[in-house]
């Protein structure tokens, strides 16, 4: 057993020691790459998803040097054809490239000359008189090992770019890497002797050069594009349920925080970090913490850069944003317009991306809580201030004080959005979301509510042991609050939660847009006792 050569399966044995969910359909994946043209793999995902824990277990399976069938025997894996055929079978090379980052002699100058001799010295310690004591290609040297007569290699890179997170600027060290991994999985025939199967995971997709992938030959499935691999993003929504049922946590609390991912086949997908973190802890709270990179974007969001600020703003009022992430270069420095900001902070799970819609939005509470926290500056007062004013807007509006809460929904408006997004009809369905920010602790709030006979615009639903009333809450655009009271009537909104709670406040609330001059733009507002 080596640091990076047949590393064993301790690492999966402290997995399974712990709160486990089955994710060995991932090797059956793997598993079916196997003899194909191009059995390898990028399957990028956010920190805190999972990405060392899938590394470890496929160390654990393909690792020859040891019988780990112990570890899955029990697990969804051992009932599929190849099981026995592959498992314990192959050579493994593994390594995270943080670890050499951290371990390298001159902050990483050398970084790639570092590891490739580290990965050499296991090489000729485990296979002695193998390789040549000159070689310096580690490509050459595994072709040395199969050649006589060795098991093929099994790939398992974690963390894989972060050399491009850790050195963005440094564009030769990039190339450099680049030209490392080609190396070994581009010359065909030699890799086609060499590896049975890749695996490299990280944050980011491939780095792209223009349109083309630096590493053509490998099958990327990304958090915009996760495809056949949607299920080992995270934690599904049924794995989730079980979790909660076992463990004694609500599932409608834990989901009120974390639920948000979502992808079009599988549908919800929740982080594993912090479904595991309430699991071990009882409390519901942010386990989510910001990074450095998500720092270094605060720059292009508080300048606005090409309206980014703007895209934020509307998702944090609940709306989504439409995005094109075909020109994201995928690192974190190549950014040409705000799209290729929000595709990165998709891949760093700060926003979830609808594939089929092509529109971007903030996934949850907890994220929720990130941006919350971003917008505590200068260049954000506005949004910071209507946010602090939320609680005493909603006392407002359960006391039924008309006049207040049309006020403040005027002052935040016009305060939260741009002169040119003022008479967007979306505008002011944001300015109410973030006016009543704070009510999300007393209420789940739901827009576009099916109710009698048609959709309500907002449903403010009472939480579990909250003491404050239900609230229907419709608006309008040139016409008077009564006529959105009375639309509210007509149409019956009121009808399912009527029955459901009897405290409940209709709330009809309009402006008049066709008005001129920004300051004379008047919001009006009716409370009634349902």
């Amino acid at each position: 057993m080596g640091l990076y050569l047949n590393p064993g399966y301790d690492g999966f044995e402290d997995i399974r020691r712990d709160i486990y969910v089955d994710k060995t359909g991932l090797i059956s994946f793997m598993n079916s790459l196997i003899g194909k043209p191009k059995p390898l793999v990028c399957f990028s995902r956010p920190r805190r998803f999972g990405k060392t824990f899938a590394a470890d277990m496929l160390c654990a399976y393909y690792d020859k040097t040891c019988d780990s069938r112990f570890l899955f025997d029990d697990l969804e894996v051992a009932g599929s054809d190849d099981y026995e055929t592959h498992i314990n079978q192959y050579n493994v090379i593994s390594f995270d490239m943080t670890g050499f980052i951290a371990d390298s002699q001159d902050h990483g100058t050398n970084v790639l000359k570092e590891m490739q001799s580290a990965l050499l010295e296991e090489i000729r310690e485990a296979f002695p008189g193998c390789v040549d004591e000159k070689e310096t290609s580690l490509g050459k040297a595994l072709y040395a090992v199969v050649s006589r007569g060795n098991s093929k290699f099994v790939f398992v890179i974690d963390e894989w770019d972060a050399l491009f997170r850790e050195f963005k600027d440094d564009e030769q060290l990039q190339k450099n890497y680049i030209l490392f991994l080609r190396g070994l999985f581009k010359n065909k025939d030699r890799t086609k002797k060499i590896i049975a199967a890749a695996y490299m995971t990280g944050i980011l997709p491939v780095k792209k050069y223009g349109t083309e992938s630096a590493l053509s030959d490998f099958k990327e499935y990304t958090m915009a594009a996760p495809e056949l691999l949607e299920e080992y993003v995270g934690f599904t929504e049924q794995e989730v349920q079980k979790l909660c049922a076992e463990y004694g946590i609500r599932f409608e609390d834990l989901s009120a925080w974390y639920d948000g991912y979502a992808f079009q086949d599988l549908g919800h997908v929740y982080n594993p970090n912090s479904v595991m973190q309430v699991l071990h802890n009882k409390i519901i709270r942010n386990y989510w913490s910001q990074t450095g990179t998500f720092e270094s974007l605060k720059r292009y969001i508080d300048e606005n850069f090409d309206g980014l600020k703007d895209a934020i703003v509307l998702m944090l009022g609940g709306q989504r944003v439409k995005v094109d992430i075909g020109t994201f270069q995928n690192d974190i420095t190549s950014f040409g317009n705000k799209d290729d900001v929000l595709t990165l902070l998709i891949h760093l799970g700060y926003l979830a991306y609808d594939q089929s819609k092509e529109e971007v939005y903030i996934p949850n509470r907890e994220v929720e809580e990130v941006f919350r926290s971003a917008t505590k500056g200068g260049k954000w007062k506005a949004v910071e201030q209507a946010i602090e004013r939320a609680e005493d807007l909603l006392e407002a509006t359960i006391r039924r004080d008309s006049d207040a809460v049309a006020n403040a929904l005027e002052l935040v408006h016009a305060e939260c959005t741009s002169v040119l997004k003022y008479n967007d009809e979306n505008s002011l369905a944001c300015a109410i979301y973030i006016a009543y920010y704070t009510a999300r602790n007393h209420y789940l709030i739901i827009r576009e509510l099916p109710a009698g006979k048609g959709f309500a615009d907002y449903a403010f639903i009472p939480r579990r042991g909250s003491d404050k009333p239900a609230m229907i809450v419709e608006l309008k655009y040139d016409k008077n609050a009564d006529t959105a009271i009375n639309q509210i009537h007509d149409n019956r909104y009121d009808g399912a939660l009527k029955d459901s709670f009897g405290n409940l406040l209709l709330v009809g609330i309009s402006y008049d847009k066709k008005s001129k001059g920004r300051t004379s733009k008047t919001h009006s507002c009716v409370i009634e006792q349902a």
